[in-house]
């Protein structure tokens, strides 16, 4: 990090020069991104459906690999009229006369179906990327057709899957880009209040802005050629302010230290990138490890939003150790401009004496017993809801309406035709259809389904077209599934009949069971990815272990509060995709704030070998950046909160409750305290462990390091304005032979 930071200073100017030109470029790409944006791929590799519909594809080609409807209404006219019969004939039959559509299968009317509506089920050729792009187009050219041959009096509207997660990432890129109005501003005037100037938080607002930019022209640039997931977008930004800003923050609180002691402007940004520069890399790949556990998936839309914030902390993490150090040497004297009233020059100074943080402090290193049990108990006491959390995948009505995939989904729901199961029967070539009479009788007994209607392709491949009247983000839905995977399908079809299930509800319903099933999966992933990197960088091993303990306590409770307020948000049920996604969120950003902290400790004990002096003076350093870093974090997050989306405002919710937990009780008062009652079996490593690691450079072990010294465990307070462990470190300093951290 010392040689990283001297040749960056040196050749600073060289250095913003190539970061001007990789910002401006990726400005100029992000010029595309609104038409490159995609819905997500919620497909499940290697799940049933997804077999199914490789199966279908194959052998039934007509049918395609996605399935899609054509909802056709009008105010005036029956489906009966010979103007709606004519209008549907030629929308049909433009569509399937483009490449990408295969079979186009009138839909059977239903009893309960509106007189004035029909339905066409079409058939999308090509894999999953390619079908999506194909959808606008299709619906446009639909809506042309119908309005020109009717006069207007005949509407439609291409209702499916993929339709209404792209009205909803349409309505996510809205949302976001609203609520940025308002919270970059709120985040720019905490940061100048926090660190007292205007050109402080500009400064550190700029690097975090162009992590993301890049980070942004980055992700279009791969995904100009199938697309871009709406939500990856959310995701670099949010990852990327985050640990943007907590990168930016501590480099200038710490170059801003050095300056104090008189140190010139490129001196302490050397300096700067030295002593913190290590920290910034430990947490960003502490943050990178953390997401890459989504990677382990088989949802391909959880491995897109995990590629998405590796690339946010990476570009982050880059950007903090290279452009940086380049603005803090060059613009040292933007970060007293336009200081905050209370900062300006004559203002009357503190009184003498500790103030109340100081005083705070001490008190928690002199019981920290009590703090550590009150603090446990309160994060227990808020998991303890999370114990009825409910999960569910939940299509936002209200985002939906007005919208033509919204209202004839709207209008299928009605007619209790909201969705379509493919039941898959391979059998022999030449042994003729497969027998699903019983099957078909027993589901028309079933109130959640309207129809059933076989079909063969005449050589080795039956379907069987299940017309359910609840869509497939339903409850109902759900149930269905579980019932002919479970019950009717082994039941009543022949002995021995493979079967597999295709449609929307059998995508949405591998979705959640995969989900629910790979949580513990990941969770165990990151808390080994963790342990590791903590290990290895810290040399202990009850440190990792008390960090992996205290994010679970912190993901717990965040939970738990979601549960009480979910009613309140919208939905009483989550996303089953919210605890994956959350797990790695705030990990990465606990490992943060945990780094930040314990670096600072590990730094003072190995100078001066007092672990109580050390922890108080951890604590006392990183208190700034990690409350500041968490405040701007919660206020941007509030964004989320006023979105229309449900799942956003979960997200938002619960990710922003579990910051504030972690930034407050966690790393305020449950860490230092536990590591103030471990006492030296904080940095505990077993003898044989501890020779196969690597010396650290220059790194003096200290005899108190490998004796207890009871006397070190003593908390010390220190007079005013005296840092904790001064004067023990000035006794130990000749026998170290190291200065301060």
């Amino acid at each position: 990090m010392r040689r990283i930071g001297t040749i960056v200073v040196r050749y600073r100017f060289a250095v913003m020069s190539v970061w001007l030109v990789l910002v401006v470029a990726s400005l100029a790409v992000l010029s595309v991104l609104p038409r490159a944006l995609q819905p997500p791929d919620i497909t499940v590799d290697r799940s049933a459906s997804a077999a199914a519909a490789d199966l279908v594809a194959d052998r039934f080609p007509d049918v395609g690999t996605r399935q899609v409807m054509l909802a056709f209404a009008s105010r005036t006219l029956s489906a009966d009229d010979p103007v709606y019969g004519r209008t549907t004939q030629a929308v049909t039959a433009a569509m399937t006369k483009q490449p990408r559509v295969g079979a186009a299968l009138p839909v059977p009317r239903t009893e309960r179906q509106d007189p004035r509506h029909a339905y066409v089920m079409l058939g999308l050729l090509g894999g999953t990327d390619t079908a999506r792009q194909v959808l606008p187009e299709l619906a446009d050219r639909a809506r042309e057709i119908a309005r020109d041959r009717s006069d207007g009096a005949v509407s439609v509207a291409l209702v499916g899957l993929d339709p209404v997660l792209a009205e909803l990432a349409r309505a996510t890129t809205r949302d976001v880009e609203s609520a940025e109005v308002f919270t970059v501003p709120a985040a720019a005037l905490l940061l100048a209040v926090g660190l007292g100037s205007l050109g402080a938080a500009a400064l550190v607002l700029l690097l975090a802005g162009s992590a993301i930019v890049l980070s942004l022209g980055i992700l279009t640039l791969t995904g100009l050629s199938r697309g871009v997931d709406a939500t990856a977008v959310a995701v670099v930004a949010t990852v990327g302010l985050g640990v943007g800003l907590d990168y930016a923050l501590l480099l200038s609180l710490r170059h801003r230290r050095r300056r104090a002691t008189g140190l010139p402007p490129g001196r302490a940004a050397e300096q700067a990138t030295a002593t913190a520069g290590a920290t910034v890399l430990l947490a960003g790949t502490a943050v990178v490890a953390t997401a890459t556990g989504l990677l382990l998936t088989d949802i391909a839309y959880m491995r897109t939003l995990a590629l998405a914030a590796v690339l946010a902390a990476s570009t982050a993490t880059l950007a903090a150790l290279t452009l940086m150090p380049a603005l803090l040497a060059s613009c040292d004297r933007v970060l007293d401009w336009a200081p905050m009233p209370w900062k300006r020059p004559g203002r009357r100074r503190p009184k003498p004496g500790p103030r109340a943080w100081a005083r705070w402090t001490e008190h928690l290193m002199r019981h920290p017993a009590r703090y550590a049990t009150a603090a446990t108990l309160l994060l227990l006491l808020a998991a303890l809801p999370a114990l009825g959390l409910r999960t569910a995948l939940h299509f936002d009505r209200s985002v939906l309406a007005g919208t033509a995939a919204g209202d004839g989904l709207a209008r299928m729901e009605a007619d209790r035709i909201a969705s379509l199961t493919l039941v898959v029967l391979p059998h022999p070539v030449g042994a003729g259809s497969v027998d699903t009479q019983a099957l078909s009788d027993a589901l028309d007994e079933d109130r959640r389904v309207s129809l059933a209607a076989p079909i063969d392709n005449g050589r080795d491949l039956t379907l069987l077209l299940i017309g359910e009247a609840q869509a497939p983000d339903s409850a109902a839905a759900a149930a269905l599934q579980q019932r002919l995977r479970e019950d009717l399908a082994p039941r009543l079809l022949p002995a021995g009949q493979p079967v597999r299930f295709a449609g929307p509800s059998a995508t949405v319903y591998d979705l959640a069971v995969a989900a629910g099933d790979r949580v513990w999966w990941v969770l165990a992933v990151i808390s080994c990815g963790t342990f590791v990197l903590t290990f290895l960088v810290f040399r202990s091993v009850l440190v990792p272990l008390k960090a992996i303990a205290m994010n679970l306590l912190c993901v717990g409770a965040a939970f738990g509060v979601l549960t009480l307020v979910t009613p309140v948000l919208g939905y009483s049920a989550v996303s089953p995709l919210l605890p994956l996604i959350v797990l790695s969120l705030v990990f990465g950003l606990s490992m943060d704030y945990e780094v930040f902290l314990v670096h600072r400790i590990a730094e003072r004990h190995r100078a001066h070998g007092d672990n109580s002096a050390a922890v108080l003076y951890g604590l006392r350093r990183t208190a700034l950046p990690i409350s500041l870093a968490a405040g701007v974090l919660v206020v941007s997050l509030t964004g989320l909160l006023s979105t229309h989306r449900q799942d956003l405002r979960q997200l938002g919710f619960v990710v922003m409750t579990a910051v504030v937990l972690d930034a407050t009780v966690v790393r305020m008062v449950l860490a230092p305290a536990l590591m103030r009652l471990m006492g030296r079996a904080n940095w505990w490593l077993p003898a044989r462990l501890g020779r196969l690691l690597p010396a650290r450079s220059g790194e003096v072990r200290l005899p108190a390091q490998a004796v207890a010294d009871p006397a070190g465990d003593r908390p010390r307070v220190c007079p005013a304005g005296d840092a904790p462990g001064r004067r023990e470190g000035s006794a130990r300093r000749g026998r170290s032979g190291r200065g301060g951290a």
